[in-house]
């Protein structure tokens, strides 16, 4: 593994405009130690030591002007170029910073985070030294060099109350499961020690085992503000920094696509804290893979779920801890275990980020992928001292061309896909942001274009696990950055924004997809669908091998422009076309891959997508006539409750606080929702971003869910009252959307179905 970081080293890391220019190896943590000072923490093997640097806050402004009546001490530099930002001010303490960001703020009226403001503030103090500085986490480093720690609480629920509450005096903390990186595992038991000894023996690990990460499922929802609270009832103090300082945490809120999630975010000094339950919302907005974000489910969905693993339900966790404790503790080890294998599937592409972009490794998941394209602008602007140019909020981008041909199902389909579209226009046609003065965008576009093609190879030639793992986290972390190139010219944002090159890139993406498309149509090829860079057609009936494929595609290929590459993305037996974007392929091991929320939506229980699932696989294989059996199993199921409740639960998000949900429906602004209506109703204090699990009660197919549901934790078995006529009329109702393919023809030619969108 040694060699083949050191073959790393000369390519990757030392492209300083993508690393930093301080590549100063195995810098694990940085914070800032008082208005003038940054401690740096280094792992060397299992030692870490520190050191401190000075720190000279920043500010970036329009002219000395603004600056000019302030009485404090500062250096204002001038900076090359036309950008507005052309003054570098640094202070010699926060102190000084913040009394410049008073007066200004004061003076021009303008808040720091207006559009128009003449003066540039950072909020974070260690985004400021990371930028100045050119340093970055983890250079030389692998993921496994990381020291992380695992931790999961169990707690007691009073009886006749249905959740936990740190608040109540009866209920406690039951066990605190830990487990780190190197395989080491401790619970500390709440039957051997009281809740206040068991803080203690928390807060003696933590220090003694020295993590790096400190990792968990809900940990900044759940298990950390539970602790917190628990400990200053017990006067323990939760002294888990490295310099013994205190936990502490501040109420936040982050954005995951159109989901607004409120949580506590909590700092530790010298250590970063990572919740898997995050990585997974970041995971599922790129993939749209999982039913729920409960560790269950998600080791479930990864195959990291061990066969002997122990599940307790949710509403038993008291009862075990009072009558079989060691079910109970075999159970939160499982749970360490399981956020552990998590973490490592989900954690790596951040690991590789945290050594690209000048932010913590902590926060780099609260970024998004063109606030960090923007950093890095920044990063190097200020290097050379160059100046920084306002973000052009105005504008608009007409995005790619998309086309469905065919609906239905067909065989023999080809996927051929043009290699990142949109990065290979901006380079071969120079449609280029015009506010880069010094040409950061080209150059690290081309560079990481050359680097991900290498990462492949490493990791495609990798001797061991290890090796596997960070040049693949790398390849995906440069992909992610490539694709997102585009999306930063027409981010509002972004202060090298263009929405004049964006524009260009697409209407050029749209010509050369266009072109390909009536190549195929030339050669007697069925299109079905076209979105964006990719094209699925079945090929004319005189391709029929392989090489014959490959050909076809080769010969495609030599009509596109020098640069612009296509390659055969996938061959599938059949594939069923349901309308734009939502389709379901057969793939040569048999296994079936579904696409788009129309086929995957949310909005389904369990028991639809099974069925959705079936009923394609047998379609797309040529068994319809199988159908009508699976529907009338499906329906029998149902009516005699052979399935546990989960199979017809449905789960939703709380996108709003139970306050502003209630004060809506007072003021007849939205209607009643069935989960909000369960969660005002249950003792737990739910925020955006949980999730409520529930089913339908009564006895009509249609009824008002919000006043007909109970939690599906409260359903039981022995006495099921779900609710038949309405989960049988919801089958009824998929089958009837699929009918005409099920029971008529298996094709049928629809009207083009065009349009012009972003692209995903």
């Amino acid at each position: 593994m040694q060699a083949q970081r050191q073959q790393l080293l000369p390519l990757f890391q030392k492209n300083e405009v993508l690393f930093g220019h301080d590549t100063t190896p195995a810098a694990i943590a940085y914070e800032v130690d008082g208005d003038a000072s940054v401690k740096i923490f280094f792992r060397d093997g299992d030692r870490v030591r520190s050191e401190s640097a000075a720190f000279r806050p920043l500010m970036l402004l329009e002219g000395d002007e603004p600056l000019s009546s302030w009485s404090g001490e500062a250096q204002i530099e001038k900076l090359a170029g036309s950008g507005a930002f052309n003054r570098l001010v640094t202070f010699a303490d926060l102190k000084q910073l913040d009394s410049a960001k008073t007066y200004l703020q004061k003076k021009t009226g303008k808040t720091p985070s207006a559009g128009d403001a003449p003066y540039w503030y950072f909020s974070d103090p260690l985004h400021q030294f990371l930028l100045l500085s050119g340093r970055t986490q983890f250079l030389g480093m692998t993921f496994r060099e990381l020291k992380r720690l695992q931790l999961d609480i169990e707690t007691y629920c009073q009886s006749g109350f249905n959740f936990p509450s740190a608040a109540r005096e009866t209920d406690r903390i039951t066990a605190i499961a830990l487990s780190d990186s190197s395989g080491w595992e401790r619970l500390i038991s709440g039957k051997e020690f009281s809740e206040a000894d068991m803080l203690r023996e928390l807060v003696k690990e933590i220090r003694e085992r020295d993590p790096d990460v400190i990792e968990g499922h809900n940990i900044f929802r759940f298990d950390l503000e539970y602790i917190e609270a628990r400990a200053k009832r017990h006067k323990v103090a939760l002294a888990f920094g490295r310099d013994g300082s205190r936990l502490s945490g501040r109420a936040s809120r982050m954005q995951v696509a159109e989901r607004t999630i409120t949580y506590r975010k909590y700092e530790i000094f010298g250590r970063h804290i990572v919740d898997t339950w995050i990585l997974a919302q970041h995971y599922d907005v790129a993939t749209r893979e999982l039913g729920s974000f409960g560790l269950k489910d998600i080791a479930r969905h990864f195959g990291v779920a061990a066969g002997d693993r122990t599940y307790v339900p949710g509403d038993k966790v008291s009862w075990y801890f009072d009558h079989d404790p060691d079910t109970l503790f075999r159970y939160a080890l499982d749970d360490v275990r399981e956020t552990r294998a998590i973490s490592e599937i989900l954690s790596p592409s951040y690991f590789v980020e945290a050594q690209i972009f000048p932010f913590s490794y902590q926060n780099i998941p609260l970024r998004g992928n063109a606030t960090k394209i923007d950093a890095l602008f920044l990063r190097e602007y200020l290097h050379q001292r160059h100046s920084v140019p306002y973000p052009d909020e105005v504008g608009s981008v007409v995005g790619g061309f998309t086309n469905m041909e065919f609906q239905g199902t067909a065989n023999h389909v080809l996927h051929c896909d043009v290699t990142s579209l949109y990065p290979s226009i901006m380079l071969v046609y120079k449609y280029l942001p015009k506010k880069d003065e010094i040409g950061v965008f080209p150059g690290l576009l081309s560079d990481l274009r050359t680097f991900r093609v290498k990462a492949k190879e490493l990791a495609r030639d990798a001797k061991d696990e290890e090796g596997r793992i960070y040049f693949n986290a790398l390849q995906s972390t440069f992909k992610i950055l490539i694709n997102s190139f585009y999306g930063y010219l027409g981010f509002q944002m972004a202060h090298f924004n263009d929405f004049s090159a964006a524009n260009q890139v697409t209407a050029k993406g749209r010509e050369l997809i266009q072109s390909a498309v009536a190549w195929l149509k030339e050669k007697d090829a069925k299109i079905i669908e076209v979105d964006t860079d990719g094209i699925y057609f079945v090929p004319p009936d005189n391709v029929r091998t392989a090489s014959d494929e490959e050909k076809l595609i080769d010969d495609l290929g030599e009509i596109l422009p020098k640069g612009i590459e296509l390659e055969l993305d996938g061959r599938y037996p059949a594939m069923f076309s349901y309308k734009m974007k939502n389709y379901a392929l057969l793939d040569e091991q048999g296994r079936l891959r579904i696409k788009g929320s129309g086929l995957r939506s949310r909005g389904l229980e369990l028991f639809q997508r099974e069925w959705l699932e079936e009923m394609l696989t047998l379609l797309l294989k040529g068994e319809k006539e199988k159908i009508a059996a699976l529907y009338q199993r499906y329906a029998d199921d149902i009516a005699h409750h052979r399935r546990d409740i989960s199979w017809l639960a449905k789960t939703e998000t709380l996108q709003d606080s139970l306050e502003n949900y209630q004060a809506k429906v007072r003021a007849k602004k939205r209607n009643a929702a069935a989960p909000y209506e369960l969660a005002v109703k249950a003792e737990r204090p739910y925020q955006a971003g949980d999730q409520i699990a529930y089913y339908v009660t009564g006895n009509k197919a249609k009824v008002k869910i919000s006043a007909n549901c109970k939690l599906a934790s409260e359903w039981d078995g022995k006495n099921p009252d779900e609710n038949v006529e309405h989960y049988q009329a919801k089958l009824a109702e998929l089958y009837e959307k699929f009918k005409p393919w099920v029971e008529g023809d298996s094709a049928s030619i629809q009207e083009p179905e065009l349009s012009l969108q972003e692209p995903e």
